[in-house]
C-alpha cells in the first residue's frame, strides 16, 4: 500500500493535508543501518544514511492526555502520554476487503491516530499493531520500512525507552518520497515488544520541516511509553 493511502482516507488525505498548508500560508543507543551481503543482502533503504550535522534536541512538549488505557479513546497494548492539545482517535478494524489495505502497512494494522491538526501542525502520531506474538520489534520495523514509499537511507538503532528507560525497543529513522510534493522527507518510528504481538509508533508528518517541528510530541511518547499486560 502507497505510504499516506489509508492515514489520508481516515483521517483526511494528504491532500488535503496540502490544501490546509497552502491555506494556511505555510512555507514550505547502538545503530545499525542493516547488514549488506550474505545470503539476504539489505535493500538500499536500509543503507547507512550519508553523515549530516546533528539536530538541536528539540524542546520539551507540554503534557496533554494518557492514552492507551482501557476506556480510553484508544485502547493498546501500551500507554503513553501525548502532547498538548493532539487528538487520539481510534481506528475501528475494517471489515470490507477492498477498504482494507488502507489501514496496512506491511503485517501492521494502523488501530490508533493522534492528530497534530488542533496543535497548529500537519501530520500525525500512528500507533500500528501486529499479532504476530514471535515478531521482533527490529524485524516489524523492517516489515513496516519496506512497506512504505520508497524509502531511503534507512537507519536502525536499539533504544531504551520508558520512564526511567525500562523498555527495551528498536527505533528507524529513514527517508520517503512524498507523491504529493515530490521530494524527500523524513520519516521515523519506534517499535517494541508487547503481549499481543509488536507495536509502531510512527510519527508521519507532511513534509520534513513539519516532521522536525511534531518531534517533542514523539519524544515525548516514547519517554512514557509502558507497556501494559495485554
Amino acid at each position: 500500500m502507497a505510504r499516506g493511502t489509508g492515514r489520508g482516507a481516515l483521517a483526511g488525505t494528504a491532500a488535503a493535508l496540502a490544501a490546509a498548508a497552502l491555506l494556511a500560508g505555510c512555507a514550505s543507543g547502538t545503530e545499525s543501518a542493516g547488514a549488506e551481503g550474505g545470503t539476504s543482502p539489505r535493500p538500499a533503504a536500509e543503507r547507512t544514511a550519508p553523515s549530516a550535522p546533528a539536530s538541536p534536541s528539540p524542546a520539551a512538549a507540554a503534557r496533554g492526555a494518557t492514552v492507551g488505557a482501557a476506556g480510553s479513546s484508544c485502547p493498546l497494548p501500551v500507554t503513553f502520554d501525548t502532547a498538548a492539545d493532539w487528538e487520539p482517535k481510534r481506528i475501528k478494524p475494517i471489515t470490507d476487503p477492498d477498504l482494507r489495505e488502507l489501514a496496512e502497512q506491511g503485517p501492521l494494522t494502523l488501530v490508533c491516530e493522534i492528530d497534530a491538526k488542533p496543535a497548529g501542525h500537519l501530520g500525525f502520531l500512528n500507533v500500528w499493531t501486529d499479532d504476530a506474538k514471535g515478531t521482533t520489534p527490529r524485524a516489524a520495523l523492517e516489515s513496516f520500512v519496506a512497506a512504505d514509499d520508497s524509502p531511503a537511507s534507512a537507519v536502525y538503532r536499539d533504544v531504551r525507552v520508558g520512564r526511567g528507560g525500562t523498555l527495551a525497543g528498536t527505533e528507524v529513522t529513514y527517508l520517503v518520497t512524498s507523491a504529493l510534493l515530490d521530494e524527500q522527507k523524513k520519516a521515523r518510528a519506534l517499535a517494541v515488544a508487547t503481549p499481543r504481538g509488536p507495536l509502531v509508533l510512527e510519527l508521519g508528518g507532511m513534509d520534513t520541516d513539519e516532521h522536525e517541528s511534531m518531534l517533542p510530541a514523539y519524544e515525548l511518547a516514547k519517554a512514557t511509553l509502558a507497556v501494559t499486560a495485554g
